[in-house]
């Protein structure tokens, strides 16, 4: 059960800072105190229990006694927020907060007997627990190929090959494939196989290796003998011999480490198979390699193959059945487990259209009842999850179905409701990223990872019936509520919501609901077009409100968001934000605001054609907890009479902001010392010219940065810090000199330049010489991924290999008149993909000269080229 006591941990950390200045606290600091020493107490303990699912009652006591504190702290600081802005004294919750330290006191005393019986406890056996469903496979002969070659291959050291994947995904069916294989059977003198599962007992699994490799009868008479005198023997009878240990379900280092030494190496070619949900264990045991096998899911025509062996066996498919069948097969997502459950269902109904087409309504929730093992096998996954994990994959059941989530977006929203816990050495959204990508490693969410002209992009989704799994656990734990259905009425004391429907979504809905009162969480994911205010109204204690996809049209700012003193994330399509009053939102920590009446699905235009100017609220710059500011769709003017009032030290995005030279010499630059991420728009004010140098070398924490300059700016009056990564240009002029600095940044991996000109000298009088050339000895040591954009003027262009040596990704669009692309950009032994749109046929013939080279002379069949019309056979720029 996801328990959240960080997010109440992060709460009292913050009221009992030292450093800040917004809470009076005076006798109610001991409380507060004894309050935080109590969470952070069972916190401890419980990151160090194994989970308590086998005593709900215990589970539903913490996650309730965490709740009220969370409630009476929050509640207590909204009112006096509220009350008094200025100053706020902490004053008086004593009565609620000693009673709640009391419950804490309880369930921690109740938590470390359960540890003190659970410790004295031997596990139970462990015995194979595969699930038993049909014995037909499809899908796997290349898997199996890859393994057998793995298996028998040559290497005569002991080799470690981890099969990795979901659950229900099919890891022991091969394993079990591989086991009985005749080729394997007469390679290796001894095999054995064991299933070690979560709650392993390694008594038991010594045995039963041993009754694979010296027979029951014989292992039988050990059966008194201690774990080491077990594992002696299991390292000698494997010494000398050419043996294949599987070991089944694997889901701790833990156990490695325990049983790894009693493998002997015997320079034989002996090999060990493991199965795990848990890439880090795989990465683990094969730390030398490092290679481990990822099972896939199947497609939708090996789902179907499958779907149809399971139910008619040797006859074929009845017509009428064909297209409601492939149908079945293709909602059970490609996941093998999902196919046999179904598959079994549909071999016990009649062979009629209208039983299979019931079935097929609503395939996934058929699985669900028809099968309880099916979910158990998915929760195992869930149920292993360290305690500070399970928060975070719960609150991704509030994306839709199919959703590709933006890491930025999702990780900022749990920093926002207090998930993440800070080491001190990463920022929030740091740890945020780990937190996700060990989601990742553990096969509950996917990575898409794309290329494209904006670079490498990384969103993350996760299995539909993964995704069913965590809705219904999300659910049952109280945590979040998806309305995606006709449902009219919510569940009591919701703490979080998620909309993607409006069906039944009316004005007064919240209005008078007494279940929103706690809500920390509201998303909207579809057009509502109705007004909000009556709903936020309920919301007191918000932290994360995301309606940006709620109006078709940019709606006035509510007011009543403002009295939302808790919030810490908001996200909103608007007109404009109001001139007075945002500081009122003392805790937020991002800010999303789309400015456009009709938002354009050509997301480059938001870049290139801004909508509109408007002005920054001058409050802004006193909110000290900000840390991402985004203005969407347009650049902002700043009033920055305040520019020194406050450092904002924890500002790490700004994106949306017109810069002039005059706000430079304001100090703007100095009041975010600790960005890492910057939008600007460059306008001369009238201040100086546009040739004033802009120094942004003192930002030793920029990564990325984008420069758009109103008129053409030379790129060498910027100073750049060595720590920028990702650098994008438009309307610049590159010189050799900007070149060579360029070259000089030691991180820089992209780098993307949009209506930029190139001129060989530094005089603003010279027009365009229609040429790039990279000096010899110009290297771009780092960059990977290189766009040239509407570089209208660009003819030629002179570089070879050794400018850039690592480079992957080429993308050149909208370049009319360049004549070629350089035949020396082939010879780089990392290039992985050349992009050529729009621009003329000598451009498109030289991509296409230089990937048959690759493929004649260096048998690259790897280089991917691709190419869409040219500008010579479509249209004229004018």
């Amino acid at each position: 059960m996801a328990y959240n006591l960080q997010s109440l941990i992060t709460i009292l950390q913050g009221i009992l800072d030292p450093q800040q200045t917004r809470w009076i606290l005076g006798p109610q600091k001991p409380h507060l105190q004894s309050l935080l020493g109590k969470a952070s107490s069972l916190q401890q303990i419980l990151e160090k229990t194994p989970p308590l699912t086998k005593i709900p009652s215990l589970e539903c006591q913490i996650r309730d006694v965490a709740n009220e504190a969370e409630d009476i702290v929050e509640s207590h600081m909204v009112e006096r927020m509220l009350s008094m802005p200025e100053g706020v004294n902490f004053t008086p919750l004593a009565p609620d907060v000693l009673l709640v330290t009391q419950k804490l006191d309880s369930v921690i005393e109740q938590v470390v007997k359960l540890v003190e019986v659970e410790t004295n406890k031997k596990p139970t056996g462990s015995s194979w627990s595969g699930a038993s469903f049909s014995s037909v496979v499809v899908g796997v002969d290349e898997d199996l190929m890859q393994l057998k070659d793995r298996l028998t291959g040559n290497q005569s050291k002991l080799e470690i090959l981890p099969i990795v994947g979901m659950g229900g995904i099919g890891k022991t069916t091969l394993a079990r494939k591989l086991y009985q294989d005749s080729l394997i059977l007469d390679h290796f003198s001894h095999l054995a196989w064991t299933t070690v599962s979560q709650d392993y007992n390694m008594r038991s699994i010594l045995l039963s290796l041993l009754r694979c490799i010296i027979g029951k009868e014989e292992c039988d008479k050990h059966n008194g003998k201690g774990d080491g005198e077990l594992k002696d023997i299991l390292y000698r009878n494997l010494c000398g011999r050419r043996y294949m240990i599987v070991l089944d379900d694997i889901w701790s280092t833990k156990f490695w480490d325990e049983i790894r030494r009693y493998f002997p190496d015997n320079n034989n070619g002996s090999r060990i198979v493991i199965t795990t949900r848990e890439s880090d264990v795989a990465k683990y045991a094969d730390s030398e390699i490092q290679h481990h096998h990822q099972v896939q899911l199947l497609s939708e025509s090996q789902s179907w193959d499958l779907l149809s062996q399971i139910v008619f066996q040797e006859e074929d498919c009845p017509h009428e059945l064909q297209g409601i069948g492939e149908k079945i097969a293709s909602d059970c997502g490609g996941l093998p487990l999902a196919i046999n459950v179904i598959g079994g269902l549909l071999s016990k109904v009649e062979r009629l259209k209208d039983a299979w087409e019931n079935i097929g309504n609503d395939v996934r929730a058929a699985i669900a009842e028809s099968d309880k093992q099916f979910s158990n096998i998915l929760s195992l996954s869930y149920n292993h999850l360290p305690i500070h994990l399970k928060p975070c994959f719960l609150y991704m059941a509030a994306f839709p179905e199919d959703y590709e989530i933006d890491l930025l977006r999702l990780v900022r929203m749990w920093v926002a409701e207090g998930f993440v816990k800070s080491n001190g050495e990463k920022s929030l959204e740091e740890e945020a990223e780990d937190y996700l990508k060990s989601l990742v490693e553990r096969n509950l969410v996917s990575v898409i990872t794309s290329y494209d002209w904006y670079g490498e992009t990384k969103r993350y989704s996760m299995h539909d019936l993964l995704r069913d799994l965590c809705i219904r656990k999300a659910d049952d734990e109280k945590f979040l509520h998806v309305k995606n259905s006709t449902e009219l009425t919510f569940s009591n004391q919701l703490r979080r919501v998620s909309i993607h429907t409006s069906y039944g979504m009316e004005d007064d809905e919240y209005a008078s609901s007494s279940e929103m009162s706690v809500v920390r969480s509201f998303l909207v994911f579809v057009k509502l077009d109705r007004n909000v205010s009556p709903m936020v109204s309920t919301l007191r204690l918000l932290r994360v409100l995301d309606l940006l996809k709620m109006n078709k049209y940019a709606i006035e700012f509510p007011e009543e968001i403002l009295q939302l003193v808790n919030l810490r994330y908001l996200s909103i399509n608007c007109k404009s934000l109001p001139r007075s009053g945002i500081s009122r939102l003392c805790n937020l920590q991002t800010l999303i605001v789309e400015y456009q009446d009709c938002v354009s699905n050509k997301i480059w235009e938001i870049f290139i054609f801004p909508m509109s100017y408007s002005y920054f609220p001058a409050e802004l710059w006193e909110m000290s907890e900000l840390r991402h500011l985004i203005i969407l769709n347009t650049y902002l003017e700043m009033e920055y009479d305040y520019m020194k009032k406050i450092v904002l030290e924890k500002l790490q995005m700004i994106r949306g902001v017109k810069l002039s030279p005059s706000m430079i010499r304001s100090g703007f630059l100095e009041i975010i010392p600790n960005i890492k991420s910057l939008e600007i728009r460059y306008e001369d004010d009238g201040s100086s010219g546009m040739s004033e140098v802009v120094d942004l070398s003192h930002l030793h924490k920029l990564q990325t940065l984008t420069w758009i300059s109103s008129r053409d700016q030379y790129l060498h009056v910027l100073k750049f810090p060595s720590t920028l990564r990702e650098l994008y240009l438009e309307d610049c002029v590159i010189t050799p000199a900007a070149t060579t600095a360029l070259c000089a940044l030691p991180n820089l991996e992209v780098l993307k330049m949009t209506h930029c000109t190139f001129k060989s000298s530094e005089t603003e009088e010279e027009e365009a010489n229609e040429e790039w050339e990279i000096a010899e000895g110009d290297e771009f040591s780092s960059l990977q991924f290189l766009q040239l954009h509407k570089c209208y003027s660009l003819v030629r262009w002179r570089a070879d290999e050794t400018n850039f040596p690592r480079l992957r990704h080429l993308f050149i669009q909208w370049c009319p008149y360049l004549e070629e692309i350089p035949a020396g950009i082939g010879e780089i032994p990392t290039l992985q993909s050349i992009h050529v749109e729009w621009c003329s046929d000598s451009a498109e013939a030289s991509a296409k000269q230089i990937q048959e080279e690759q493929q004649s002379e260096y048998d690259n069949y790897d280089l991917q080229l691709r190419i869409f019309p040219s500008y010579e056979n479509s249209c004229v720029v004018s």
